[in-house]
């Protein structure tokens, strides 16, 4: 995976809105619980900076709690909204539902299997396929998915260790002036209401 890139164009970058699995911190993968009221109104408090930009595609997870926030934030925006299957959030199999701080994790993150589920390079190279997709469309594209998806963007564009980040903030990404040089992120908008669960970090030991 060494020598995989993210394609280097200028982006934005949204996790979805709050989720009830969120607020309790358990793992929700493919499982498609929708946005909270709170998540709700994340979305709807992030879309007129949003709109603000100059975006051309929106590209989302079709999983629900990130689809209905595309949905949301392209209400000012109007421009195509395209789903794309390999932006959706890592399989965790038999522990989707269960704590994201339980004895099935570290062994996953050393490169163990988890029944039903994906293993952590197969994810990571998979989030970094569906980001390449989505910057294949007419940009600056936003990106609409998951916490997972943005541990590729930290892997291959910032170069640094994967972190977890606020449900329904707004990023933007730049690339560096050559392929190997980090990006840069900066905070375009984020939802004023209560804070949500962040994003759970992981440490790559891959």
């Amino acid at each position: 995976m060494s020598d995989l890139r993210l394609t280097p164009r200028p982006f934005y970058f949204v996790r979805h809105g709050e989720t009830d699995w969120n607020r309790l911190r358990v793992m929700q993968g493919h499982t498609d619980r929708p946005l909270t009221d709170i998540g709700l109104a994340q979305a709807a408090q992030v879309a007129p900076a949003a709109a603000k930009e100059p975006i051309a595609t929106v590209c989302t997870s079709p999983l629900l709690r990130a689809r209905r926030t595309a949905e949301i934030l392209n209400e000012g925006l109007q421009r195509p909204l395209v789903m794309l299957d390999n932006l959706k959030e890592c399989s965790f199999g038999i522990y989707e539902g269960s704590s994201s701080r339980g004895d099935w994790r570290q062994p996953w993150l050393d490169g163990g299997v988890i029944e039903g589920g994906e293993r952590l390079p197969d994810f990571i190279e998979r989030a970094l396929s569906g980001l390449n997709e989505a910057l294949a469309h007419p940009g600056p594209v936003l990106v609409v998915a998951h916490g997972g998806i943005f541990w590729a963007i930290e892997r291959y564009a910032l170069k640094r260790e994967q972190s977890g980040i606020p449900n329904c903030t707004l990023f933007k990404l730049e690339p560096g002036a050559s392929p190997d040089d980090v990006w840069s992120v900066s905070e375009v908008a984020a939802p004023n209401l209560e804070a949500a669960a962040a994003g759970e970090a992981y440490v790559n030991k891959t």
